[in-house]
Formats: C-alpha cells, sequence, structure tokens
C-alpha cells in the first residue's frame, strides 16, 4: 500500500459492495481452548491465537491480558484505525492516541454479591488528536469515528446474542 492511498485501495472494494450487498457481510469467528490450568485459555481468530488469562483480581496468574482487557484493546484498536482512516480521507497531518479505560465491579462476576451487576459499569475512550485541526473538521473526525467504528457501534448498540450449548 506504500505507492497508493486508503481511499485507492477501498474505492474497487466500495464499487463491489455497492454493487453486490451480499459481498460486504462477512462473519468474524474466534475460538478458546483450554489450557492446563484453569485460569487460562487460548483464542485463536484464524490468522493468531492470543492467550487469556482470569484477572488477577478473580485468582488469575496477573501476567497476561484477562478478557476484560481484550474487550478494551479491541475498542481501542477499533476507534484507532477507523479515526486514523478517517483522518487520511479527510488529508489531515495529525498523530491520533487512542486510550480505553474500563470500571468493573468483581464482586459480580466472582458471584459475591447478586446485586452486583456482572461486566462493565462504564467504559471511557480517550481520543487525543495533535496536529491543527479547525473545529469543524474535529467534530466531523470524531462523529464519523464513532459512527463507522464497528466495536463502539456494537458496545454502544448492543446486537441480540444467541447462545448454544452442545454437551457430548
Amino acid at each position: 500500500m506504500a505507492d497508493s492511498t486508503l481511499q485507492e485501495e477501498q474505492a474497487p472494494l466500495k464499487e463491489e459492495y455497492t454493487e453486490n450487498p451480499e459481498a460486504a457481510k462477512i462473519t468474524l469467528s474466534a475460538t478458546g481452548s483450554e489450557q492446563a490450568d484453569v485460569r487460562s485459555c487460548d483464542v485463536d481468530i484464524g490468522r493468531a491465537v492470543y492467550e487469556a488469562e482470569l484477572h488477577e483480581g478473580a485468582a488469575g496468574p496477573g501476567t497476561g491480558a484477562c478478557s476484560g482487557d481484550l474487550l478494551l484493546g479491541a475498542l481501542a484498536a477499533c476507534s484507532q484505525l477507523t479515526a486514523q482512516a478517517v483522518a487520511d480521507a479527510f488529508d489531515l497531518d495529525v498523530s491520533i492516541e487512542t486510550e480505553v479505560s474500563g470500571d468493573l465491579d468483581l464482586r459480580g462476576t466472582m458471584g459475591i454479591d447478586e446485586d452486583v451487576p456482572v461486566g462493565f459499569e462504564g467504559i471511557r475512550m480517550d481520543v487525543t488528536v495533535d496536529g491543527e485541526v479547525e473545529e469543524e473538521t474535529a467534530a466531523s473526525l470524531q462523529r464519523a469515528t464513532e459512527k463507522y467504528c464497528v466495536v463502539y457501534q456494537t458496545l454502544a448498540n448492543a446486537p441480540t446474542m444467541e447462545t448454544d450449548w452442545h454437551f457430548e
């Protein structure tokens, strides 16, 4: 991609997806599998395998990413990449950094207090754009990034969930 722009690379894809909407529909998947230690697992996304662990606050080893870290990391990565792509489309000469943090109460996931929710109670995303950007363009950059960030939109507008268990 060094000799072409992102917009040039995306142009034929956008044309194809406009002419054939079915071509734009994809399914991403990940598979979790256990390791010898019940406090850790492998997560295979087909192109890479990641290790996940219980958080040390839930008796995990504390040496690797917990699933909450991976969720926040997915939001940071998606927002960062989307903001970079939007800034590129706007022809902005900027540097962007995204930091995501979330608050949860481990009493929920540990089953200690039924009144405590399981999961994040709040997530904050702090995006820093370093460079000269006019106010109107800055607002457009933020709007477009939040609108087109898959993970942001998934968390903000939760999809339906379906679960199938198979006991063999």
